[in-house]
């Protein structure tokens, strides 16, 4: 079962060639101990926590560490928000604060935050109503921006 899942280009058109690729990563990557592979002409890092398996993929030519900063920021920022109990049945409780958190940190394959303190900070802010032009004005910026070369993101739970 898979929580959340963000493609941010063409790479993989239909549904059926996107769960193809998820359950190819999640089969190569889910009895391993390293955090990076290349899968099919992508760089995939990922992290998994007791019943949870996080995943940032790239192509070949995005950087390792600023996708590894991606995923680290992702892992961080929920821990704090989970008080460290990061696993299925907690996050399943706290879906408002993974998609918040998602948007805090990218935005149409733009990397808009890698500092898990802004994040929780900002998601915090969100959560008391606090005016959409006083939440992203430095994400206004950084959406003007032309984004990096098909970036995508998932959570997954395994079955």
């Amino acid at each position: 079962m898979e929580a959340l899942i963000l493609y941010y280009d063409d790479t993989y058109p239909s549904v059926k060639e996107q769960k193809a690729f998820e359950k190819n990563i999640f089969n190569k990557t889910h009895r391993t101990d390293s955090e990076i592979a290349l899968l099919e002409g992508l760089t995939v890092v990922y992290k998994s926590s007791i019943d949870l398996y996080f995943y940032v993929i790239g192509s070949s030519y995005e950087n390792e560490l600023m996708l590894m900063a991606v995923l680290n920021c992702l892992f961080d920022s929920l821990s704090q928000m989970l008080r460290k109990n990061v696993e299925k049945r907690a996050l399943l409780e706290n879906m408002e604060g993974l998609f918040l958190a998602v948007d805090e940190i990218v935005d149409g394959g733009v990397i808009l935050e890698s500092d898990p303190q802004q994040v929780v900070h900002r998601v915090a802010l969100r959560g008391e109503d606090v005016p959409l032009t006083e939440q992203t004005v430095s994400q206004v910026y950084l959406f003007s921006l032309h984004p990096p070369n098909g970036f995508e993101f998932f959570c997954n739970f395994p079955n």
